[in-house]
């Protein structure tokens, strides 16, 4: 007799692209989900908005945290087979750029046509932790859009639409869901289990969360990698 079917249960991903170790755990749950019984929700919120709601400070504020966080983040994309580089200016990029417009990009792309999220978000981690190229400017984000494999004029159409209010809104109810589940940075991760909303913060709580799902932890699964460059 067949082992009754499983019903797929689901991982919500909250994420900003200015994190690095969320590139980590980003490209290890697009893998898994090819491996697990699950539904990847991918969940673009504004981790500035995190940050304050929660009333925390980003690693590289704290001047120990920064540098191990330097050479922890090159150790692990080694491991995970994750294309990376520093930018030459990460302060900049991190406190000074920021992230809304990629942020409200993504939002609005999730809103109308969410069959390209995933690649979009990975190509604007490629634009800043691998190719040291911007995420803020119209052009930039169109760039990553069209690579990702969304047509010229839709991309365009979509971009036009990042001020709007309802997409603006969106990314805050986004952010806030997060911080109700009890988010203090990205990633976070939430996994729903018999009902009930498990979260995981990081990139290296894949084993425990294998074991919450009833699943199994293969390692980083480099033959499944997405990332090309």
């Amino acid at each position: 007799m067949a082992a009754p079917v499983q019903a797929r249960k689901t991982v919500e991903f909250f994420y900003d692209v200015l994190s690095p170790y969320t590139w980590l755990a980003f490209e290890v749950m697009c893998r898994y989900q090819q491996k697990w019984n699950i539904d990847l929700k991918l969940r673009p919120f504004f981790l500035a908005g995190i940050m304050k709601g929660a009333d925390n400070r980003p690693p590289a504020m704290v001047p120990a945290k920064g540098q191990y966080m330097t050479k922890d983040v090159l150790m692990l994309t080694d491991m995970y087979k994750v294309p990376f580089n520093w930018p030459s200016n990460p302060t900049e990029v991190m406190f000074v750029k920021g992230s809304v417009n990629a942020g409200r990009f993504l939002t609005a792309v999730d809103m109308s046509c969410e069959q390209y999220l995933e690649e979009l978000t990975r190509q604007l981690f490629l634009r800043i932790y691998y190719r040291d190229e911007d995420i803020t400017e119209p052009a930039s984000l169109l760039s990553a859009a069209m690579k990702a494999g969304i047509p010229e004029d839709l991309a365009k159409q979509l971009l036009s639409t990042i001020k709007d209010q309802t997409v603006k809104d969106r990314l805050r109810e986004t952010t806030q869901t997060a911080l109700d589940y009890g988010a203090f940075g990205s990633p976070t991760i939430v996994a729903h289990v018999d009902g009930k909303p498990k979260m995981f913060f990081g990139s290296d709580r894949f084993e425990l969360m294998a074991h919450m799902l009833g699943e199994k932890w293969h390692g980083p699964l480099p033959e499944l990698a997405k990332a090309k460059i």
